[in-house]
């Protein structure tokens, strides 16, 4: 090969390994590189925020519960420590829950009932059940790990207003399959930026259960590339509940201690 040929060949495979992930020019990533890019993208470093939980049941009647919910990411960078605290109203106040994740083997999850004034640990099998009262479960609490479910893109289709990637998921083993309570799952992923938009979930008989609505997603201050969900929206479609989340302040700035993710920290009045 000429020089010449050898230098034109070297700047075309420099193209291909710099270009932008996202491109018009580009072959669509797959199906696992979307929900990897997905799940990524919301690991802020750190963050505190004051949510508003509103339950509404099938007749349109509405209950409000608040919570300060801190978040940290691991020195790993993949695995985040949450814990969430209710404020009100009185009857779960106090109420808290300490979530420790790993990638390389199941959660930590605690929960705290001031009534029992004692935090109980949690096993794989209860993160299907109801997160305090709401129609979002433990297992909906954090995005899955990418690898815990198979992955196939359907196609694209239109999400208010936005094109998004149609991501079927499977669970990748019966323990996942039990554990979540899900035979599948259907994710809308927007292209230009790799944030859900709508997740449909399927039970274990494979009948639609619930459809969980994403919006306002609000980059996260000093934090590049990361953002957060000021608002979603969980519906059961098996009891028509439905529950409703909303972030009203959102701060990325203030320090995180390490010790805050502690039994202990739960415990505390």
């Amino acid at each position: 090969m000429s020089r010449a040929k050898f230098l034109l060949a070297s700047a075309g495979l420099l193209a291909l390994v710099t270009a932008r992930p996202v491109s018009a020019q580009q072959a669509t990533p797959s199906a696992r590189e979307i929900m990897e890019k997905n799940f990524f993208v919301t690991k802020v470093t750190m963050l505190h925020v004051d949510l508003t939980m509103t339950l509404i049941n099938n007749r349109g009647q509405r209950r409000e519960r608040r919570n300060t919910t801190i978040v940290k990411l691991q020195p790993n960078g993949i695995d985040s420590k949450f814990l969430v605290r209710f404020s009100e109203p009185p009857d779960v106040a106090g109420t808290g829950l300490l979530q420790v994740e790993h990638s390389d083997g199941d959660d930590d999850l605690w929960i705290y009932l001031p009534a029992l004034r004692k935090a109980r640990r949690l096993v794989a099998s209860n993160k299907k059940d109801s997160f305090a009262g709401s129609d979002f479960s433990y297992a909906d609490i954090a995005i899955p790990k990418v690898d815990a479910y198979r992955h196939t893109l359907k196609g694209t289709e239109q999400v208010d207003g936005m094109t998004c990637w149609v991501i079927e998921s499977t669970p990748a083993s019966d323990a996942v399959r039990s554990n979540n309570g899900y035979s599948r799952k259907v994710t809308w992923v927007r292209t230009d930026n790799f944030l859900e938009t709508k997740v449909e979930y399927y039970d274990l008989a494979n009948r639609h259960l619930k459809t969980q609505r994403v919006a306002q997603h609000q980059a996260v201050a000093s934090q590049a590339g990361k953002w957060f969900a000021l608002e979603r929206e969980m519906t059961n479609h098996q009891t028509g509940h439905r529950t409703l989340i909303v972030a009203a302040r959102l701060d990325g700035t203030r320090p995180v201690r390490d010790d805050v993710f502690s039994v202990r920290t739960l415990e505390r009045p």
